[in-house]
């Protein structure tokens, strides 16, 4: 039965990697993020696979269940404006950053192939429970920890402020091909007014003619 599990670490990490690659590629928001939380699925099915049930579980409820729900929160708030346009400079910068990383992915999966007899550390018994893991987050890494909770803060209140300020110049813009209430718009008056106004030159000019 060791075929089953080297069956299923294969089908989670290119399920991994196809979520990965189609979150970096896909110029769609929504798209990118399903593609994370495909990802995100996939890496805990690995920590299911390393017998890791807590974690697989707080990657599901946190970032399955948060993240990515925040992320299309987001998304909706920007509306239409989320779609990035076509941008071409740094094109070669890009490129040779994109290579430098898959030369070093493919020279970490050789060694990790390859290399052979590294020492390998006695665990405790203790060594991925959730005492364990509770004690580490709260001691070791509770600033990172706090600042994680305040970047994403910060990610919402942006979001917020963008949002609404594009609703904002959306509201005082004039609708064009309508030059008569673009004039009443700049004027500061109301459109009620503004018609009375046409209608009693109208009538003027009708007065005159007669």
């Amino acid at each position: 039965m060791v075929w089953v599990g080297q069956v299923y670490f294969y089908v989670c990490a290119a399920v991994a990697i196809l979520g990965a690659v189609a979150t970096i590629v896909s110029r769609n928001p929504i798209r990118g993020a399903m593609g994370l939380l495909l990802m995100i699925v996939s890496i805990a099915g690995l920590f299911l696979a390393l017998n890791a049930q807590f974690l697989a579980a707080i990657q599901l409820i946190v970032y399955a269940g948060a993240i990515v729900v925040l992320f299309l929160f987001v998304i909706m708030l920007l509306g239409p404006s989320s779609m990035a346009p076509r941008d071409k400079r740094g094109l070669v910068g890009r490129a040779i950053g994109g290579t430098v990383f898959g030369i070093a992915v493919a020279d970490a999966l050789w060694l990790t192939r390859h290399v052979v007899g590294m020492p390998m550390r006695e665990l405790d018994a203790s060594f991925g429970s959730i005492d364990a893991f509770g004690h580490t987050l709260f001691s070791d890494g509770i600033v990172p920890f706090e600042l994680s909770s305040a970047l994403l803060m910060v990610a919402v209140v942006g979001a917020v402020a963008v949002a609404r300020g594009k609703q904002g110049e959306e509201a005082h813009t004039p609708p064009s091909g309508q030059p008569g209430l673009a004039g009443v718009a700049t004027s500061g008056t109301s459109p009620a007014s503004g018609f009375a106004d046409v209608r009693a030159t109208r009538l003027e000019g009708h007065g005159h003619s007669k």
